[in-house]
């Protein structure tokens, strides 16, 4: 497997999840999806010390499970496009997230990333409920080697499209950490969701 750094990945990685297709075509504005409170926000550095496991070797992941919020779903494989924005899954699978095959896999060393779409145009997609995901909630992932990597929430965030920190979302880390991506930040008509909900995690158990 070829890998880039993450910090490759332009400021525009999350725009094609934004759309707001939905929210546009049903005039449904009122059942915006949630967002992040401050609550969720980093308290401190994304490595600060904390309970973590032991680095996994490099396995494809298969699956993301967030019990918290009901997710359940698969995992395809991302690439950049030209303009060296992340790919990202077919719209019209609402329940199917991606993650960056040309980086880091989820619990090994350094910084994975998970997007996925917020809603379509038939309605809630698989990360519309990530902005009301709390600190020390569990994501599980699935791993092709048979394991499953377990992740706590170190901080939930949002971000305008405008002021996205590329570094602070896909720099390098020194211990496994994942990053799963999708759009909010407020909504318009014109512009459809106008930033990025970010969830930061660290890697604190795995089983198989």
């Amino acid at each position: 497997m070829r890998r880039v750094g993450n910090t490759a990945i332009s400021a525009v990685t999350a725009a094609a999840l934004c759309s707001g297709a939905w929210l546009l075509h049903s005039g449904a504005e009122t059942h915006a999806p949630p967002q992040p409170s401050a609550a969720q926000a980093h308290t401190a550095g994304p490595d600060a010390p904390a309970r973590s496991a032991p680095v996994l070797p490099p396995s494809p992941p298969d699956r993301i499970r967030i019990p918290a919020i009901h997710v359940d779903a698969p995992l395809t494989g991302l690439a950049l496009t030209p303009s060296g924005s992340l790919d990202v899954p077919p719209a019209e699978k609402e329940n199917l997230a991606g993650w960056y095959e040309a980086g880091t896999t989820p619990g090994e060393r350094g910084t994975a990333i998970v997007a996925g779409h917020v809603d379509n145009a038939d309605g809630p997609a698989v990360f519309y409920d990530l902005g009301a995901l709390r600190r020390g909630s569990a994501i599980e992932v699935d791993r092709r080697d048979g394991g499953v990597a377990v992740f706590t929430v170190d901080a939930v965030e949002v971000y305008p499209a405008r002021d996205f920190p590329d570094e602070k979302v896909y720099g390098a880390a020194s211990r496994p950490e994942l990053r799963v991506i999708t759009c909010g930040g407020g909504y318009s008509k014109a512009t459809g969701y106008q930033g990025n909900v970010v969830v930061f995690a660290h890697l604190t158990s795995a089983r198989g």
